[in-house]
């Protein structure tokens, strides 16, 4: 009958037995696995192992235990390896202890509990604010009057806030010198803006001096931080704003005021002074130049007129008579020359006729214009 019909027994046409293919017994594979690691480790494998094949398993356990050490050893040396981003320092601690700093890279320490890494970003410009503090969220401001308000040299109060940049300089001293650096920071941009304050003017902080606030209280917060080796850096010291309180504003505004009145006035008094002073100084020199004119015009002519009569005398020397007839002649003629002139003729008879002829001359010169 065929292989495969029933009665066949499981049995294949040439006689041998069909295996069957059931799934794999899951106890069994455990217990082999259970047995193979026991003689990788030196154990007893199961059931009737020889000395020799006990022999073998000793070294083959050994071989194993030395393997996974070195592979342990490999992966504990690897983990010591780390990067430092740009823009970062590492700072290499050896229990506990400063070492080194490393630059941006690829760098490798001895792993832990030998050696530890920590990384200090030194390229992040952070920000600290005095007297407000800024919302993330609604981006408004909230004042802080107890940081605000401060006092000047001439005994006024000022309502005044600070924005303080710093960054990191030196990582290890950042670290290990100061426990709370924002604090800290806080607190010593507090003092040293009451100290450029306490020793100015209202007018000068609010005016011209804002800048020069700004300068004198980054020096000293600069120094302040030194002093503590704090590792930071002072970027800028901004004065966001000065004003009075509250409940002295209107009085403030009102002298405010008056300083403006008052430099507008002298600004004015400056303008007309600079218009007059020109022109007055050029009227002085244009009559210094007219005197000086007029005193070389009289001396040339009282030298001309003294030359003159040099001459003259030398001539009256010679001829007397004749020179004496020459100054009547001149003398009469320049008389003559600036005088009315009457000719009256006697002969003519009793009534005496005389010709306006210089009043003649000028009516005749009238009429021809």
């Amino acid at each position: 009958m065929a292989w495969n019909e029933p009665g066949s027994g499981g049995k294949e046409p040439w006689g041998q037995r069909k295996k069957t293919q059931g799934p794999p017994d899951l106890d069994q594979i455990l217990k082999n696995l259970q047995d193979r690691l026991r003689g990788l480790f030196g154990g007893k494998g199961g059931g009737g192992d020889s000395g020799g094949n006990a022999g073998g398993n000793a070294k083959v356990s050994r071989f194993g235990a030395g393997l996974i050490a070195m592979v342990a050893v490999i992966l504990w040396l690897v983990s010591g390896v780390y990067i430092v981003n740009e823009g970062q320092r590492g700072v290499v601690l050896q229990f506990g202890a400063k070492i080194k700093i490393t630059e941006a890279g690829l760098h490798w320490r001895w792993p832990f509990p030998i050696e530890s890494v920590e990384k200090v970003d030194v390229s992040q410009v952070s920000t600290i604010e005095i007297g407000y503090r800024r919302s993330g969220k609604t981006g408004g401001t909230t004042k802080v009057p107890k940081e605000a308000l401060m006092l000047t040299q001439d005994e006024n109060i000022l309502d005044i806030e600070f924005a303080v940049q710093y960054k990191i300089k030196d990582a290890a001293d950042y670290l290990f010198n100061v426990r709370d650096i924002q604090t800290t920071l806080m607190s010593a941009t507090e003092s040293a803006v009451r100290e450029v304050v306490g020793k100015s003017d209202l007018d000068f902080v609010l005016t011209e001096g804002r800048d020069q606030v700004g300068q004198n209280t980054r020096a000293l917060l600069q120094e302040i931080m030194d002093r503590y080796k704090s590792g930071i850096h002072i970027v800028t010291v901004q004065m966001q704003k000065a004003l009075p309180p509250e409940e002295v504003k209107a009085a403030f505004d009102d002298a405010v005021k008056a300083r403006e009145d008052e430099q507008r006035l002298k600004n004015e008094a400056e303008a007309f002074a600079n218009d007059m002073i020109p022109r007055a100084r050029g009227n002085a020199a244009r009559m210094l130049q007219e005197a000086q004119g007029y005193k070389a015009s009289v001396i040339a002519r009282a030298e001309g007129d003294a030359k003159r009569f040099s001459q003259i005398v030398a001539e009256y020397a010679k001829a007397p008579a004749v020179t004496r007839d020459r100054l009547y002649i001149e003398a009469m003629e320049r008389v003559f020359s600036n005088t009315t002139k009457i000719f009256v003729d006697q002969k003519a008879g009793n009534n005496i006729l005389y010709l306006p002829l210089d009043k003649l001359v000028s009516q005749g010169a009238s009429r021809t214009t």
